[in-house]
């Protein structure tokens, strides 16, 4: 079962066995409990929910309460849900690094860093206008289209906040999995600032090598 979660603890260089130094993002992953086991027979669909970091009880409102009361589990403060697809876990199974290798592949889910209200030339890549002196449109957008729609067309890319958005990167390469500190060591970068709380799934879209 190759789901868990965790929180970003920032960007290092490691020198793999072979000698090369690969840039990994460092993750905090679990441990992560089991806090509730869905089934098709209960609620329409088999999956199952991890809880991850403990919460104080003060900090949860009265459903939340009631909800970890009924489970009869330790509160968390972290919870998502996962397909249960081929894994067979119940509801108080712990999941930790262990079950990652070197070599997998997995998806990480994050929200991106916020970067505040931007104009369209960093939050759309836009090339601006005339760079010559004097032509007074370097950074502005370009037309609004039609003048009598009096609204701004649905989709058109225009100024606004920036950042702050749900982010999956693909097909990430475990270099590491450090069971003692519960450190995962994923190659690239991933979604959203340090302390970050991030989703890591098995990977959807995992490039196997064809056979001979």
């Amino acid at each position: 079962m190759k789901h868990i979660i965790g929180r970003k603890v920032g960007m290092t260089n490691v020198f793999t066995d072979d000698g090369r130094s690969v840039p990994v993002t460092v993750i905090e992953a679990g441990p992560c409990q089991v806090v509730e086991r869905k089934t098709s027979a209960a609620h329409g669909y088999d999956a199952f929910v991890l809880g991850f970091e403990d919460a104080k009880i003060k900090k949860l409102n009265r459903a939340m309460r009631g909800r970890f009361e009924k489970l009869n589990v330790a509160p968390k403060s972290v919870l998502r849900e996962f397909p249960l697809g081929d894994s067979d876990v119940k509801a108080g199974d712990m999941v930790t690094v262990a079950e990652f290798a070197a070599g997998d592949r997995v998806d990480v889910t994050g929200t991106s860093k916020g970067k505040g209200f931007t104009g369209i030339m960093k939050r759309w890549n836009g090339v601006g206008g005339g760079a010559s002196h004097g032509s007074m449109i370097h950074r502005q957008p370009a037309s609004n289209g039609d003048t009598n729609a009096a609204k701004t067309v649905k989709g058109s890319h225009r100024p606004g906040h920036f950042g702050v958005e749900r982010i999956t990167t693909l097909n990430l390469e475990v270099i590491r999995a450090d069971q003692e500190r519960n450190l995962l060591l994923l190659k690239g970068a991933v979604p959203g600032g340090r302390r970050a709380v991030l989703y890591v799934r098995r990977s959807v879209k995992s490039k196997t090598k064809a056979k001979a």
